[in-house]
């Protein structure tokens, strides 16, 4: 740790030093060589030729500049954001679209403008960090519900006073795990709350083109705000909330995070425009993965009955490995084998709840799969 006199710097420093004896100092580090089952890349688009030749030959066929300049209520607006916007909305199912420059932005942006002081929002404790701390940025009182416990939220919603509004993710990022989105979609219904959805770990796997779990439920009329993050699934960047044309006008006006940052560039726009139309064109890359998560339930979940899994369909599996050194170890032993295991470490988890967090892909392979179990059989108590 490097020493200092400087009393803020000194501050810092300790806060380090102690995030290291506790085992829970993060750090960067390129990913290599190694198999990839920590990205959220689950189509394999962010690695896709044929996206990557589908953009190159939009920016070539459009006369555009290298960035958008400035916001878009300043000189950041162009027809290309209102006609990909407009191909999102169809996409999705719902009347509009407005892109952000991120899932955090949108996220940040629509919990803290939508409920307003003497309104009650309710979230399950399990939702993005993005979602928290936008509903930190809310002046209306918040309250946190038991994760996907329905009898708990009915209980909190008889409670709640004002506008009431329920946030939740459609897939959740650290169990893998679905929300009960008719029976959250029936309780809000009864209650007159309105219901936001984060379909980050949805956008592209789910639905009958990857339009996420709203839709393949048919719940898109009964959901007020979907957040739709294009740089999992889709293999891209930005996100969009989906929503009516009268949530969007108020975004536009009241959500700072869009309010007050640059556009994206308009080759941002056209690799979204594009992720879309070749999810759209192309089911066999999602039977592909859904091909992946039965062989891994199957050949490895099955295969380790001593082992504790979260209870996950989707994409991202979850061991739980009690510990931050415990989940490192076992970790490492994957990495030693050329495969990228990633621990998820305390805070990010409760402690005692640290997890290897395992994400699938439509590229991996079954030897791939075969050698993770065989790391998994060794490296774990017996």
């Amino acid at each position: 740790m490097i020493e200092t006199t400087q009393p803020v710097l000194q501050a810092i420093a300790h806060r380090l030093a102690t995030r290291q004896q506790d085992g829970s100092l993060r750090s960067l580090r390129v990913n290599g060589s190694l198999v990839d089952l920590s990205s959220n890349d689950y189509l394999g688009l962010a690695r896709s030729s044929t996206l990557r030749s589908a953009i190159q030959q939009a920016v070539d066929q459009d006369s555009l500049f290298n960035g958008a300049t400035g916001s878009r209520l300043l000189a950041g607006q162009t027809e290309l954001a209102d006609r990909v916007e407009v191909e999102l909305a169809d996409f999705y199912r719902s009347e509009r679209a407005l892109i952000f420059n991120s899932g955090y932005d949108a996220n940040v942006g629509l919990l803290a403008c939508l409920p307003q002081k003497g309104d009650t929002l309710l979230t399950d404790e399990l939702i993005h960090a993005s979602m928290i701390d936008g509903a930190r940025l809310s002046y209306a009182a918040r309250h946190r519900f038991r994760h996907n416990d329905l009898s708990d939220l009915e209980q909190q919603l008889q409670r709640a006073t004002g506008q009431v509004f329920v946030a939740v993710e459609s897939v959740y990022s650290m169990d893998g795990d679905f929300a009960p989105l008719p029976e959250l979609c029936a309780l809000c219904d009864r209650y007159g709350a309105a219901l936001l959805v984060d379909e980050a770990h949805a956008s592209g796997v789910y639905g009958p083109n990857g339009e996420g779990r709203v839709v393949a439920l048919g719940l898109q009329d009964r959901v007020l705000a979907r957040v739709h993050t294009f740089g999992k699934g889709m293999g891209v960047h930005g996100a969009a909330v989906i929503g009516s044309a009268l949530l969007r006008d108020y975004l536009i006006n009241f959500a700072r995070s869009f309010i007050y940052t640059t556009a994206l560039p308009p080759h941002s726009l056209l690799a979204i425009r594009e992720a879309h139309r070749l999810v759209q064109r192309d089911s066999d890359i999602r039977h592909h993965l859904a091909d992946r998560l039965h062989y891994f339930q199957t050949q490895v979940v099955a295969q380790l009955p001593a082992t504790h899994w979260t209870d996950s369909q989707s994409p991202i599996q979850c061991l739980l490995v009690s510990g931050n050194d415990e989940a490192r170890r076992v970790a490492l032993a994957g990495q030693q084998a050329g495969l990228d295991l990633r621990a998820i470490l305390s805070p990010t988890v409760p402690i005692g709840q640290e997890r290897i967090r395992i994400c699938l892909h439509a590229f991996n392979t079954t030897d791939e799969l075969d050698r993770l179990r065989m790391v998994l059989q060794t490296a774990l108590p017996h």
